[in-house]
């Protein structure tokens, strides 16, 4: 089982998912529905875009779940959680977390994968601090991530662009205007 948010899902998210689709007979990525946070993308949101992303690994299935990790994982009859670690980091929260739910349910292991290097740096939060911005985010995310990014932050991308248009603008008037100066 592979658990998280997945707000939005990155590179690194599916990086994480083909390789350990790879590993495993079954893979079942857990969408977590955590009431007390405010995702930028619904349940539903997620589920349809990792489902897409997901389409061609045949051994993949995608849930969601609420509650203890560990009381879904044994649902399943999992017997082992994914996690990607990326930094140090990462690393002592994943390991804290590992021995937590290693307590809760002894039978239950967890597999640290890291990240393609190109990866290393993407995270779900750092995607979408850039995307609010208006950032462009190509190459972090899938395609289809980066248009559902765009169609819901379209306003500041519009805000983006109105600034482009406008220095641009601004730059070739400046321009212009040095020429005229400069004749005779």
């Amino acid at each position: 089982m592979y658990p998280g948010s997945f707000d939005p899902p990155t590179n690194g998210h599916l990086d994480l998912m083909e390789r350990g689709a790879k590993i495993f007979e079954e893979l079942v990525v857990a969408i977590l529905r955590n009431s007390e946070k405010s995702p930028m993308f619904s349940v539903a949101e997620r589920l349809e875009m990792l489902r897409a992303l997901t389409g061609d690994l045949k051994n993949v299935r995608i849930d969601t779940f609420d509650g203890l990790m560990v009381e879904y994982a044994k649902s399943l009859g999992a017997t082992c959680i994914l996690r990607g670690i990326r930094a140090i980091s990462d690393y002592e929260y994943e390991l804290q977390m590992a021995l937590m739910n290693r307590k809760l349910e002894p039978t239950l292991e967890t597999v640290f994968m890291m990240p393609a290097d190109k990866y290393s740096y993407v995270s779900s939060r750092l995607v979408r601090e850039v995307a609010q911005a208006g950032g462009p985010v190509k190459g972090l995310v899938p395609a289809i991530v980066e248009q559902k990014l765009r169609e819901k932050l379209d306003p500041a991308y519009a805000l983006r662009d109105a600034r482009m248009i406008e220095v641009l603008g601004k730059r070739d008037l400046d321009r212009k205007e040095k020429k005229r100066k400069k004749k005779p």
